[in-house]
């Protein structure tokens, strides 16, 4: 074999750098113009690396920093193979493999077009590491977007951690990096080594890394999905599903806590029936994306495309999902576009410099969190994110995504000062770009996913939040998209009056009544999360006022008012059964507490009992969630009875027919309290009684059907009267 000729110094710096464009220029095998082909490869701590194809046999020259080289008398470039040896010289170890630069690249024209303009739906599908068979041989395509980077080079343990053998070429204007890597298979782990634009080099998780190692590794972790799903049922009636018009009761779970130490594939087996038999329609999984640290439920995401690893594999997750949705279970996540973590091996600053995030300080800075919030404007960004959101729903079945921290995103000013932030062009402080972003979130997620339902927490009045994206409000602004928004102002309000004791109630009573001057502004959700139940907060029995029975009947009062009231409902782990302490992540729920061996395992139990009990009652009456969205479904019959802690309306199904509800927040009996009644029913029959004695409560009721009185009251014809319960 003839020696090669020389590399440009700058070439070789560069490449021997990792800060080279075009290392497929330089290494692999090449005509040469005066005949022969010229081979070269780049293969560090090797003693001896071999060309071999059909006939031919051959050891490349050494030229030093791990650069083997050589011409051989060849007409054509061979399908060949290197045979790299390592170790000791007079004991090698050799290592035949493809040679990666032989390859042509594995990523479309098309993909790459689509990531130009920001409009690549699937992007998962073209960036991050795949598993494939290209050109007939199988190995591993990595691809990762890092416009500034003077170079980017793949590294992991097929390397040994050494980043220099195997640089990446650009892939032109667009910003990505391509290389596909023969031999490399599902299992294999890995980073991206990136030379910033200073010179000084990077080591990278995978942005669009599927699968992770877990936590406090941080490595990518090349898979491929082998789930064969069994939710076809589900999948191919939820486009029918009409959200705004059917059940939709929601129980949140912090999977790593439910039951401590359970496995995706452990969960499956459990939270589903638990799940149905309380009659629960959805489940409403905190946050599941990758997270290094637990301490945030994962509200700190740095593998957006990434199950956690804690539980199990992405196909565990896909397990858990399949199980829940055979056991009519909807799946929604929380998903967390708002911000991310600093991480020098994460998102921040990837390739060197504000990429994800602003350039401007005062727009990339999260001041509640000590975060990064993500750059709207660029197109690229919105593209991960716009993508993420699909990703989830089509690859893992998920129902729903719940968008945490809304108003941080819509707002330049969000908890800043008043040099503290820059306005929008139009000197508002409205993030424009925020709001493009969660309308084109939106939209797509709704064309392409039918029957998914997108919810926001979003704690400001901002206008249209549930509106269409192309119904312009009286700001200026189209809607936001969602199909629910969490109603914050009610959890406020309703746990403010529940707080105080009852003989005070009367001066707090428009505070449960106000819920219903704007309850059909938005599609919302009545929301009993996490956020209230956690350090400082008392968990939800403990907030109400009274010894421990009243505590339990005020607990109970309150979940028949919040499942009669129009919206949707959702509660939080172990509220279920009254847990008296906060919930922690390091503990999760107090299940003993309704074991047979602690002594007031009966009370927790009565409070469980109501909740199923609530739930089947709420599924069994279109009146309480048919016109959910439609302020003809709901009627006052008397909301100023503020001396009696007495509020009482009507719930009406599709047809009219009616429901009333009555709640009473006073810890006396109250016989034959009269309230008015639409006079075209024959009698009135009680359907569910928070104060039964099965649950705890005193067993005051109306067992027999009421029967309507001609007396005028509430300003009706007709007129019962009840006994009311305490509390």
């Amino acid at each position: 074999m003839a020696r090669a000729p020389q590399l440009d110094p700058a070439d070789r710096h560069r490449l021997l750098d990792g800060a080279h464009h075009d290392p497929h220029a330089l290494l692999g095998a090449h005509p040469l113009p005066d005949g022969g082909v010229l081979f070269r490869a780049l293969r560090p701590f090797a003693h001896a690396v071999t060309v071999v194809a059909e006939g031919v046999r051959a050891n490349l020259h050494p030229e030093g920093d791990g650069l083997f080289a050589g011409v051989l008398p060849l007409d054509g470039v061979p399908d060949y193979r290197l045979v790299i040896a390592y170790g000791e010289p007079d004991a090698p170890v050799p290592l035949e493999q493809h040679d990666p630069y032989l390859f042509l690249p594995a990523v479309g024209e098309l993909d790459l077009h689509l990531i130009g303009e920001g409009r690549h739906e699937q992007l998962w599908q073209a960036l991050g590491a795949h598993p494939m068979t290209h050109q007939g041989v199988t190995g591993t395509r990595f691809t990762v977007w890092a416009p500034n980077a003077r170079g980017v080079r793949v590294t992991g343990d097929f390397t040994c951690w050494n980043g220099t053998c195997y640089p990446m070429r650009s892939m032109g204007a667009t910003g990505v990096w391509e290389l596909f890597v023969p031999g490399i298979g599902e299992g294999a782990v890995y980073k991206f080594d990136i030379a910033c634009p200073d010179g000084s080099h990077t080591l990278r998780a995978d942005p669009m890394a599927r699968r992770t190692e877990c936590p406090p590794d941080t490595a990518s972790v090349v898979t491929a999905s082998a789930h064969e799903w069994t939710d076809g049922e589900w999948m191919r009636d939820r486009p029918k599903q009409r959200v705004h018009q059917s059940p939709f009761s929601v129980y949140e779970v912090h999977l790593g806590s439910w039951r401590p130490g359970l496995t995706y594939r452990e969960l499956a087996e459990q939270l589903p029936a638990y799940v149905r038999d309380l009659g629960f329609t959805h489940v409403e999984l905190m946050p599941v994306a990758e997270h290094p640290f637990g301490p945030s439920w994962g509200y700190q995401v740095t593998g957006y495309y990434a199950p956690t690893a804690r539980l199990g594999s992405p196909d565990d997750f896909k397990y858990l999902v399949d199980a829940l949705h055979r056991a009519g279970i909807g799946v929604i996540m929380d998903w967390v576009p708002a911000h991310f973590p600093k991480d020098d091996w994460a998102l921040a600053r990837f390739d060197g410099t504000p990429l994800y995030e602003p350039a401007d300080p005062r727009r990339a800075e999260h001041p509640d969190w000590g975060t990064l919030e993500f750059d709207y404007g660029r197109t690229e960004v919105r593209n991960f994110l716009v993508a993420n959101a699909v990703y989830w729903c089509e690859e893992f079945h998920i129902d729903g995504l719940r968008v945490d921290a809304v108003a941080s995103m819509l707002y330049l000013d969000y908890s800043r000062e008043g040099g503290d932030w820059a306005p929008n062009q139009y000197g508002g402080r409205e993030n424009l770009d925020a709001v493009a972003f969660l309308q084109e979130m939106n939209a797509t997620v709704y064309r392409r996913c039918p029957g998914v339902v997108t919810i926001a927490e979003e704690s400001t009045a901002w206008n249209g939040v549930t509106r269409a994206t192309h119904h312009t409000g009286p700001d200026g602004f189209g809607g936001l998209g969602f199909g629910l928004k969490w109603n914050m102002g009610w959890m406020h309000d309703s746990l403010g009056y529940m707080a105080h004791e009852p003989v005070h109630r009367k001066y707090h009573h428009n505070e449960m009544t106000f819920s219903m001057v704007y309850a059909y502004s938005e599609n919302y959700v009545l929301p009993i999360s996490h956020d209230e139940v956690v350090h400082g907060k008392q968990a939800l029995v403990t907030k109400m006022p009274g010894d421990w029975w009243q505590r339990r009947a005020n607990h109970r009062a309150y979940l028949g008012f919040m499942w009669a009231h129009p919206g949707k409902q959702l509660l939080f782990m172990g509220q279920e059964f009254a847990q008296g302490a906060e919930w922690s992540e390091r503990h999760g729920p107090e299940w003993w507490l309704t074991d047979d061996t602690y002594h007031s395992a009966g009370d927790h139990r009565g409070v469980r009992d109501l909740v199923r009990d609530l739930n089947h009652r709420y599924a069994a009456e279109p009146a309480l969630w048919e016109r959910d969205t439609d302020p003809s479904g709901f009627t006052w019959i008397d909301g100023g009875a503020a001396e009696d802690n007495v509020f009482a309306f009507l719930r009406h199904d599709a047809q009219g027919a009616p429901l009333l509800c009555v709640s009473h927040f006073s810890p006396v009996v109250r016989e034959d309290y009269r309230l008015g009644v639409p006079g075209d029913h024959a009698g009135w029959q009680e359907v569910l009684n928070t104060d039964e004695a099965r649950y705890g409560g005193s067993g005051v009721g109306n067992p027999d059907p009421l029967k309507p009185e001609p007396t005028e009251w509430h300003g009706r014809r007709t007129s019962i009267r009840l006994t009311l319960p305490p509390l």
